[in-house]
C-alpha cells in the first residue's frame, strides 16, 4: 500500500483541521463524556449500570454518573457539574425549570415507595394505607422506652425525604415536631445506608421499592415491605437537560441525544424489564408509552396528578425547541 493510501485511510478516523495556522488532528473516534447527576435509587438498584452498558455500546459516549439525593443532584446542575439530571421529586424539580437551569423534561419511569419494617411488625401496620401506618407508628413510638428507635429517616434533601415529609403532613403531623421525638432518628445519608441502619435498629423507614428489593435480594437486610402501592406512594422519575444558555459548559446536544434514547423503545425496554431476571418483577415501569397513549388506568392519572406541571410533563416554554421529544 502506498503512503498516500495509508494517509487517506487514516483520515477516516482522524480529521486534520487548520486553526490559526496550526495543524490540529481531531480524532473522530474519541469518546465524549456526558455527566449525569442522579438520585441514589437509580444507582443503588443497578439500573444505571444497565443503562450505561447499553448506551455506551452503541454511542461514542462515556456516561459519568454521580449519585446523590435529588436536592444535591439538582444543585450540581446549577453549579455546572452536570449535563443531564435524573431525579424523582417534582416539587423540588420545578424551580430549576422556572429559573432556567433545566429544560426538556421527560418523565421516563415510575414505581412506588414503600414503608419497610421488621418482619414482626410491632406497630401492626400491615394492611394499612400510608396515612394509617404512620399514625400507628407514631402511637407505637410514643409508647416505647427512651432510647428505642422506631423510625429512621434519610433527612438529606432527597426526593425520598421530600416524599416522607409530605406523608407525615397528610397523616396530620408536623414533621418538625415528629422528627424531634426520641423514637425518630435520621442518618443524613443515601437510601442503601439508611435502609441498613433501619434494619439494624429494627425500625421502620420509607424507601423506594427498587433499592429495598436490591438489598433484600443481596441478603443485606431482612426487613419487609409492609405498606406499598397506591397513589400516595407513587414515585416518578424524570430526565432533564441542563440549559447551555444558563450553564455554558453543558453538553446540550449530547444530553438531548441521551434523553431521546431513554424515551426510545430501546431505552424504555431497558428500564421496563430491569430486575425481571432476579426479582420476577421489574423494579421500574417505563412511563413514556403509557403517557403518550393516555392509557385508561389509575397509574397514568396518578402520574398526571402528581408529577405534571401546569397540566403537562413539560410546559412549552421549557422545551428549548426540542419538539421531537413531545410528539
Amino acid at each position: 500500500m502506498k503512503a498516500w493510501q495509508t494517509i487517506l485511510i487514516a483520515a477516516v478516523v482522524a480529521t486534520m483541521v487548520v486553526i490559526a495556522g496550526t495543524i490540529a488532528y481531531v480524532d473522530l473516534n474519541a469518546r465524549t463524556t456526558l455527566r449525569i447527576s442522579t438520585t441514589t435509587s437509580l444507582f443503588d438498584t443497578g439500573l444505571l449500570d444497565a443503562v450505561k452498558a447499553e448506551y455506551e455500546a452503541s454511542h461514542q459516549v462515556t456516561l459519568q454518573v454521580v449519585e446523590q439525593g435529588t436536592g444535591l443532584a439538582l444543585a450540581s446542575a446549577s453549579a455546572g457539574d452536570a449535563d443531564v439530571v435524573l431525579v424523582h421529586s417534582p416539587s423540588q424539580e420545578y424551580p430549576y425549570l422556572a429559573n432556567g437551569t433545566l429544560v426538556c423534561r421527560k418523565i421516563i419511569a415510575w414505581n412506588c415507595f414503600a414503608i419497610i419494617g421488621p418482619a414482626s411488625d410491632p406497630a401492626k401496620i400491615t394492611g394499612e394505607n400510608a396515612t394509617q401506618a404512620l399514625q400507628s407508628i407514631v402511637a407505637y413510638g410514643r409508647n416505647q422506652t427512651l432510647g428505642t428507635i422506631v423510625w429512621v429517616s434519610r433527612n438529606d434533601g432527597s426526593g425520598t425525604f421530600t416524599k416522607e415529609q409530605s406523608l407525615w403532613k397528610a397523616a396530620g403531623y408536623n414533621w418538625t415536631q415528629v422528627s424531634g421525638e426520641p423514637w425518630y432518628a435520621y442518618t443524613g445519608t443515601g437510601m442503601a445506608d439508611t435502609l441498613n441502619v433501619a434494619y439494624q435498629k429494627n425500625a421502620y423507614i420509607l424507601s423506594d421499592l427498587g433499592t429495598y428489593l436490591a438489598l433484600s435480594r443481596a441478603g443485606t437486610i431482612s426487613s419487609k415491605a409492609l405498606v406499598s402501592g397506591g397513589k400516595s406512594l407513587l414515585n416518578v422519575y424524570s430526565a432533564y437537560a441542563v440549559n447551555p444558555q444558563k450553564i455554558s459548559s453543558a453538553k446540550f446536544n449530547q444530553a438531548i441525544t441521551f434523553i431521546e434514547w431513554l424515551i426510545s423503545l430501546t431505552g424504555q425496554n431497558v428500564i421496563g424489564t430491569f430486575g425481571e431476571a432476579n426479582y420476577s418483577q421489574s423494579l421500574f415501569y417505563g412511563a413514556v408509552q403509557a403517557l403518550k397513549d393516555n392509557a385508561p388506568q389509575p397509574d397514568v392519572s396518578w402520574i398526571q396528578d402528581y408529577a405534571f406541571f401546569n397540566g403537562t410533563e413539560c410546559p412549552v416554554q421549557y422545551q428549548a425547541n426540542q419538539t421531537q421529544l413531545y410528539q
